[in-house]
């Protein structure tokens, strides 16, 4: 009777892995972290419609700025390494919670800069604490994907988006009523309350260790544990390239949008920020249906035809006569680049675990590193509408290389 009791009980595990604990928990932690991906939108965007005042108030040019914006990417990226390896001995909940508090304080400093040079220095500290979370949580989010097993990256990133077209609405609605110095200092308080509550959730909620390759199984058709160790690593660089030209694109655009929009369409700040407003609403909407999408056609099928459709959008905005032509093509780019980040980031992150999703983080905010110079000076040096055909040329990148990182099939 003892053997067969526990052949019983091992048949209830098979059918149940982790019991009711687990099951009880996966909400709640999947609400909490969610709402961490939400309120880093909120936060960036709340900055990004922020920039033109910002400029104004340096007094800086277009190559100036960024260089001052160019500080952002370099903070995130020479963080990110290191907060791999803090998420390895730490927990990744940990370091997510320190890391929203972080950016949460910084986000109330450029409207108290003087000149491109503090401003510089002030953004350095914005993107550390950004690099900090986005590796933070995609590694909590690919450990709650592993118990799922199913491809669910892309709706934590619709929370991340929902976060940045609300914070883009609030800017553009409180432009004229708000100073800069104010607007980001009340969102820099709710991110503070956000963190605290979120927090405490996540904290409390338990979790199950995951090892690199485990979660391999949440792409559909994959085979786990199948890619030897130089496969793995040459996997993650080429993942890392996808979300690299990805951010690019999104970098330009957090950056550029409302710029092009006052510069080259004439259009007052308030209607500015509906182009970034525009881009987070099609990113949110992309990612809602990232899931069903991954599921139904493959995420090779869909990081394909996402960098093709973004490189159409982004080539229609560039050359835009008029405001409703921009923000169609905005909306393009948002919908084409939705899933295209979180399904390389998370499949890095099957495979290596906290420190595949930091390499291949760190080689996707590299694009939002290189994309504020090259956009800057190229604007200088020829017209703002050329320098942003960059992007469609690295979104059309990013989707042939889905090609080459497609998952290995069960037989």
């Amino acid at each position: 009777m003892p053997l067969v009791n526990k052949i019983r009980a091992h048949s209830s595990a098979l059918d149940h892995p982790a019991g009711p604990a687990r099951s009880s928990s996966w909400p709640a932690a999947r609400t909490a972290l969610t709402a961490f991906f939400a309120v880093d939108g909120f936060l960036f965007a709340s900055w990004v419609v922020r920039i033109p005042d910002v400029r104004a108030q340096v007094g800086a040019s277009h190559s100036a700025l960024g260089l001052a914006l160019l500080a952002i990417s370099a903070g995130a990226v020479a963080t990110m390494a290191l907060v791999g390896r803090l998420c390895l001995r730490y927990g990744s909940r940990r370091v997510t919670v320190g890391s929203l508090a972080l950016l949460s304080l910084a986000v109330m400093l450029p409207a108290h800069t003087a000149s491109v040079s503090v401003l510089a220095g002030v953004l350095l500290l914005f993107g550390a604490g950004y690099g900090a979370a986005n590796v933070a949580m995609n590694s909590a989010a690919v450990e709650l994907v592993s118990e799922l097993r199913r491809p669910v990256m892309p709706s934590f990133h619709a929370g991340y988006s929902l976060g940045g077209l609300l914070g883009a609405a609030a800017g553009g609605l409180l432009s004229g009523a708000l100073s800069a110095a104010w607007a980001l200092a009340l969102g820099g308080v709710l991110g503070l309350l956000v963190t605290a509550v979120a927090g405490a959730v996540l904290l409390r909620a338990p979790q199950a260790a995951v090892r690199p390759g485990e979660a391999e199984g949440s792409v559909p058709g994959a085979t786990p544990g199948a890619h030897p160790a130089r496969h793995a690593r040459l996997l993650v660089v080429l993942l890392g390239l996808t979300a690299l030209f990805t951010a690019y694109g999104e970098g330009a655009l957090a950056d550029w949008a409302t710029l092009h929009l006052t510069d080259d369409v004439k259009v007052g700040a308030g209607a500015a920020a509906t182009g970034y407003a525009a881009f987070a609403f099609a990113m949110t909407a992309g990612r809602l249906g990232g899931t069903w999408l991954a599921v139904r056609l493959g995420q090779t099928r869909v990081v394909l035809a996402g960098g093709l459709t973004a490189c159409l959008g982004m080539l229609v905005a560039a050359f835009a006569p008029t405001l409703a032509v921009a923000l169609a093509g905005f909306v393009l780019v948002g919908l084409g680049l939705a899933n295209v980040f979180p399904l390389a980031i998370a499949r890095a992150g099957a495979i290596g675990g906290p420190q595949g999703v930091a390499t291949a983080s760190t080689l996707g905010y590299a694009g939002m590193l290189v994309g504020p110079p090259v956009i800057g000076f190229l604007a200088d040096a020829t017209s703002l509408p050329v320098a942003l055909t960059t992007v469609a040329a690295a979104a059309a990148l990013a989707g042939v290389l889905a090609l080459a990182t497609r998952p290995r099939r069960t037989a």
